[in-house]
């Protein structure tokens, strides 16, 4: 490949609502942080290592008895999501600014359970119910 030395028509996608894929057996419901495994499948978030955050689901999918890939789930990115704070290991106003992680579908923790959560996002906002995340 060689720098350009014209202009490019170079293609663009709107990246706020993406169809991803879903994993085997997985069961993700509308509203739920949404994972990409490790394999880069949608799955509903849980405590595990090597997840990538991708958003919030915008509708339910179940794909049990599927393989990877058989059906597809509808991710907002690009926003804030409300998410639970755990309570065991809150995040706190102190983490505004800094990575949450993981616990499951709709639950944030302030630090990696001993290394045995994937980071979430950014904490933009903690309230009394719960964590603004991006």
């Amino acid at each position: 490949m060689v720098a350009l030395t014209e202009d490019r028509n170079t293609k663009m996608q709107e990246a706020e609502l993406i169809a991803q894929p879903v994993a085997a057996n997985a069961v993700i419901y509308a509203g739920a942080l949404v994972v990409l495994n490790a394999a880069g499948f949608a799955a509903p978030g849980v405590t595990a290592l090597n997840l990538t955050y991708y958003g919030r689901a915008e509708e339910a999918v179940n794909n049990t008895g599927g393989t990877n890939g058989d059906k597809n789930v509808l991710i907002r990115r690009k926003k804030a999501f409300y998410f639970a704070n755990l309570g065991a290991d809150p995040v706190v106003q102190a983490d505004v600014g800094k990575p949450c992680f993981i616990v499951d579908d709709q639950t944030v923790a302030k630090t990696s359970g001993t290394n045995t959560r994937s980071v979430a996002g950014t904490v933009i906002a903690v309230d009394a119910n719960g964590v603004w995340i991006e």
